[in-house]
């Protein structure tokens, strides 16, 4: 392996995204050098492309990007026992840096200082080689393919949402966004036993793919849809009930309000979507209503049962990946994403498997 193989995809400040080659990293006592073969490309990862920092995170220095990735161990540090080369693996992109009262707590994911893939000043993994722990890579059974993998990353949000929301056996859930962490949370809200979902999007397309993947009911919104007329579509889709949960995916305060309105008394309104820093909330009607709302930031404890829902064949992350790319044209790939053309798309940095 030659130190010019490593091709990666480096944000060097806000619209100048370059394909560079860097050196081959080598692994240390915990860690693993993977050959990376599927990345998914986030919001977050064109966020960051157009503006140079989301939130209190702020670009200072060329960072690679990419953080929904699979791949196979090509070498393991020297206290490494549960890998081998030729595994094939996904990966968490968050590790604690320390045991801190979140990770002693079970809730890693809040720790202020977590190594988070593709966030500064943290380089992601949208490359061909990168070393990574060895504890936060997970073994892909052989039924599970390397985009399946990459996928994890986006279905571990809905899960951790849906944990959140509490989402169980007869549930009626209301996914405000059909993109990709709405369709997984539609997905992850069935395979929990939701009774009846319905979701809304701007996109007759991806209310379309919704439909496909078994929402029981789609609603087409316009620009000019208010939140309270949105809630009252909700509840004539439901019968005249209400969500007991609704999950909002889209960050947009329009479908932040209207989950607040939708959802029944007592019931629970999930943010999963970020978008400004603050928002008018109709808090009378939260606090008289009694309706919970409870934040979700990226994940904890959710990549084995991933694992185990796509082994087992309970949810089918294949439709949502609707473009593929080589690693060569990740400037397009991104163009791509840009524009909201299809749903996910997929880079593929194995120049020697462009399978799915």
């Amino acid at each position: 392996m030659a130190e010019h193989e490593n091709l990666s995809v480096v944000l060097h400040k806000k619209h100048d995204l370059r394909l560079e080659k860097r050196p081959i990293p080598q692994p240390g006592p915990n860690e693993v050098l993977l050959k990376i073969d599927s990345v998914g490309i986030c919001g977050s990862d064109v966020h960051y492309w157009q503006n140079g920092g989301i939130g209190d995170f702020i670009l200072k220095k060329p960072m690679v990007l990419g953080h929904e990735a699979s791949g196979s161990v090509s070498k393991v540090g020297s206290e490494v026992r549960h890998l081998k080369a030729g595994d094939r693996v996904a990966i968490e992109p968050g590790i604690p840096r320390e045991i801190d009262e979140h990770c002693r707590a079970g809730r890693y994911n809040l720790s202020p200082t977590i190594f988070f893939s593709a966030t500064p000043p943290d380089d992601g993994n949208l490359c061909r080689y990168n070393t990574h722990d060895a504890s936060y890579c997970y073994k892909l059974p052989e039924s599970v393919s390397f985009e399946d993998g990459a996928m994890i990353e986006p279905l571990s949000v809905a899960i951790h949402a849906c944990r959140r929301g509490g989402v169980t056996i007869g549930s009626k859930v209301f996914i405000l966004g059909a993109g990709t962490i709405g369709l997984v949370n539609l997905l992850v809200s069935k395979s929990m036993g939701a009774s009846q979902i319905v979701i809304c999007d701007l996109s007759m397309d991806r209310l379309e793919k919704a439909k496909q993947m078994g929402a029981s009911f789609t609603i087409a919104v316009d620009r000019g849809t208010s939140a309270k007329e949105l809630s009252q579509k909700v509840k004539q889709a439901l019968g005249g009930a209400m969500p007991d949960i609704s999950i909002e995916c889209t960050g947009a305060e329009l479908c932040e309000q209207a989950g607040v309105f939708a959802t029944k008394s007592g019931g629970v309104l999930v943010l999963v979507g970020m978008g400004k820093p603050s928002a008018n909330i109709p808090v009378l009607d939260l606090i008289i209503r009694e309706v919970d709302v409870r934040g979700v930031f990226r994940y904890c404890n959710t990549w084995p049962v991933a694992v185990d829902m796509l082994a087992s064949k309970r949810i089918d992350v294949k439709p949502l990946v609707t473009h593929r790319f080589p690693l060569e044209e990740a400037l397009e790939a991104f163009e791509t994403t840009k524009k909201g053309t299809g749903i996910k798309v997929m880079l593929k940095c194995d120049p020697n498997n462009q399978e799915p």
